[in-house]
């Protein structure tokens, strides 16, 4: 299972608020939460953003509430995997739960800019910068994990594997 797409770029304790500002939580309408997705921090983002790229961050990307709606923005806006020095716990789980694959790596997270060609490989954690060559190491999904991205979410996995 690979991601590849060009690299949207932010800095440390992007929280919730920011991935998808409160004031768009009347709903939990992926489609007007992707609209909505990183507003307030980089408000050409949903212009700029197409199918498959990635979202870099460095420490604590994801912090704040723990409701869904922030990977579910992310997701939905087209964005096929984060990339960051450190996550919140919480921020984690939820992606994986709807499906989002994140990895966590320092060194990619500090090298990648914004703009870069990127790769990533999560069966084998290798995360690779098509633009400067670089290559990096994150942990590998177990594969069960993959199963849960592969099928769209937690749910669809268990719908999937109760069967």
């Amino acid at each position: 299972m690979k991601a590849r797409g060009y690299v949207h770029k932010y800095g440390d304790n992007v929280d919730t608020d920011v991935i998808i500002p409160a004031r768009h939580l009347n709903t939990s309408d992926p489609e007007h939460l992707a609209a909505h997705c990183m507003e307030d921090i980089d408000a050409g983002f949903v212009g700029r953003v197409q199918p498959g790229d990635i979202m870099v961050g460095q420490k604590n990307f994801g912090c704040g509430s723990s409701r869904e709606h922030a990977p579910l923005a992310i997701k939905t806006a087209g964005i096929s995997a984060v990339i960051a020095e450190s996550f919140a716990r919480i921020f984690y789980r939820n992606s994986i739960n709807i499906g989002l694959p994140i990895l966590e790596c320092a060194p990619a997270a500090a090298a990648i800019k914004a703009g870069d060609e990127v790769e990533v490989d999560f069966s084998t954690g290798t995360i690779r910068d098509l633009t400067t060559g670089a290559s990096f190491e994150a942990k590998a999904f177990p594969e069960f994990l993959q199963g849960i991205i592969a099928d769209g979410g937690l749910v669809n996995y268990a719908k999937r594997t109760m069967d």
